[in-house]
């Protein structure tokens, strides 16, 4: 497992509540996104929300990407459900209603073909804002996004360069075999610490995985109740963490 760097950024002050996401929405590949970071930036990250969407949270967080470290990016978040994500009040499952949405929801608009078939378009329709001929790109995925990270980030691809999986959902240790780039691993305390540690046992690649036993799934994007002093903590040295990372791979 390969160190992160000494404080590469400065992450300004978290927003509790009320966040004004700093970046806009552009339509990219015939889908909604979220684009923020400075206009001269040559390196881009590709995030990969939630099954809940474009959480003000989550824009937090990609605007914190885009320009908390002395290496910008342009930052997208293409809107892969467009328009129609997963409802935050189905997670936990409380109910045999929300588990019937959230597993119809897991196989039709969640399914990971779905969304791989489109990254190419996003991404080299994206490029057209590069300042030069494309950017050198990055991935990071919260939750359900960990996954498709995992999966575009495997022997085909010569896309990325680095990639973060912040709190993975479906988890698989055989996929981090696959990997093909250094990756980040950020887990929180429900994520199984089997498959935690056997994912970062089975990478091949410069790797760094590390369990924040405070935090629940979620906490880096729509689930973080940033209210609560520790979280706000930890969302902020999650997000210094994937930086760090990022600086020293990307």
């Amino acid at each position: 497992m390969s160190g992160v760097s000494k404080a590469c950024c400065s992450i300004p002050p978290i927003v509790a509540k009320g966040y004004e996401p700093k970046g806009e929405y552009k339509t990219i590949n015939g889908l909604k996104t979220y684009v923020t970071g400075p206009s001269d930036a040559t390196k881009a990250i590709l995030v990969i929300y939630d099954i809940f969407g474009f959480y003000p949270q989550t824009l937090q967080g990609a605007d914190i990407l885009a320009t908390s470290s002395s290496q910008k990016y342009r930052v997208f978040i293409p809107d892969f459900f467009e328009g129609d994500p997963a409802d935050l009040s189905w997670f936990p499952p409380q109910t045999d209603e929300h588990k019937q949405k959230l597993g119809k929801f897991f196989e039709t608009k969640a399914a990971p073909p779905n969304t791989l078939s489109k990254i190419p378009g996003v991404v080299s329709e994206a490029n057209s804002y590069a300042p030069s001929e494309k950017f050198d790109w990055s991935i990071l995925g919260y939750c359900w996004g960990g996954k498709i990270v995992v999966l575009s980030s495997g022997t085909e691809n010569k896309t990325f360069k680095a990639a973060v999986q912040c709190h993975p959902a479906m988890l698989d240790p055989n996929d981090a075999k696959n990997v093909n780039i250094p990756m980040a691993l950020l887990a929180s305390k429900d994520e199984k610490p089997d498959d935690v540690s056997q994912f970062g046992a089975n990478l091949k690649v410069d790797h760094y995985v590390e369990t924040f036993p405070s935090q629940i799934h979620g906490w880096m994007a729509a689930r973080s109740r940033l209210e609560d002093g520790e979280v706000k903590k930890e969302y902020e040295r999650g997000y210094q963490t994937a930086l760090d990372f990022l600086a020293k791979h990307a």
